[in-house]
């Protein structure tokens, strides 16, 4: 048993056998990166088949009051797929393009996400975690509350009965958890790829990073909050999550 930021006593989950597919879904370029992209690397090095699906077109990742939004929607997407090479090879990746900031929880965007369930079938689903308290921005809440509708809609044959034979994974990972009941351990070299893959998305180094766009700074940062995860939860380097098996 063990305890989460808020004192919630949990039972934390034995570690899953390696996937054979896995489908990532972020609400932007670099979002499966900062909660996953540790994880994902070590699975995709084990053979694990990897999709990174994007759910907005990255047009206002941005605090210059004077980029063009369209410019930087094709630059990020360079950088995405740069950032899934870096994870893993074969990892692939896909957009929604649903306009960056006006993601919404509606019928249509879970019977794309379902649809994408159902066409690459993964075993995994990992994405946002949408009870998590106090989330600030709109697209994080409404894109893990539309994987979690879109896993139920993907899983159940009378749903959306136009996108093909249903799916059902075996599990969903969300990360940035509100409560952890999962851990995944994993190693230096993991972690080394994660930052990797998040310095290639070079457009959001002063956004996301905060400036910290120096390598080394960054895999600090990175090292130390999987060193202290793995220390409160048994392992020498982990990345937390809140998984959900009863899918």
């Amino acid at each position: 048993m063990t305890s989460n930021y808020y004192g919630d006593v949990l039972s934390l989950r034995p570690p899953l056998p390696r996937p054979n597919r896995v489908l990532a879904v972020g609400a932007h370029f670099d979002d499966v990166e900062f909660g996953s992209g540790a994880t994902l690397s070590k699975w995709s090095k084990e053979g694990t088949q990897i999709e990174i699906l994007v759910m907005t077109d990255g047009s206002k990742g941005t605090w210059d009051d004077h980029q063009d939004g369209h410019a930087l929607a094709l630059i990020r997407k360079e950088e995405q797929l740069a950032s899934a090479r870096v994870i893993g090879e074969g990892v692939s990746v896909k957009w929604l393009n649903w306009i960056d900031g006006e993601l919404k929880h509606s019928s249509r965007t879970i019977a794309q996400v379902a649809s994408e369930i159902r066409k690459f079938r993964p075993d995994v689903v990992v994405s946002h975690d949408p009870w998590k308290r106090y989330r600030l921005h709109p697209d994080h809440r409404n894109c893990g509350q539309i994987v979690i509708d879109a896993v139920v809609a993907a899983r159940d044959p009378h749903f959306y009965r136009e996108l093909g034979k249903h799916h059902r994974p075996s599990s969903v990972l969300l990360f940035e958890p509100d409560q952890i009941n999962y851990v995944e351990e994993v190693a230096s070299a993991d972690i080394e790829k994660k930052v990797q893959a998040l310095l290639s998305h070079k457009s959001q180094h002063q956004t996301s990073m905060e400036d910290r766009s120096g390598e080394n700074d960054l895999l600090e940062m990175t090292l130390t909050f999987a060193r202290r995860i793995g220390k409160e939860y048994g392992c020498e380097l982990g990345e937390p999550f809140h998984i959900i098996d009863d899918v």
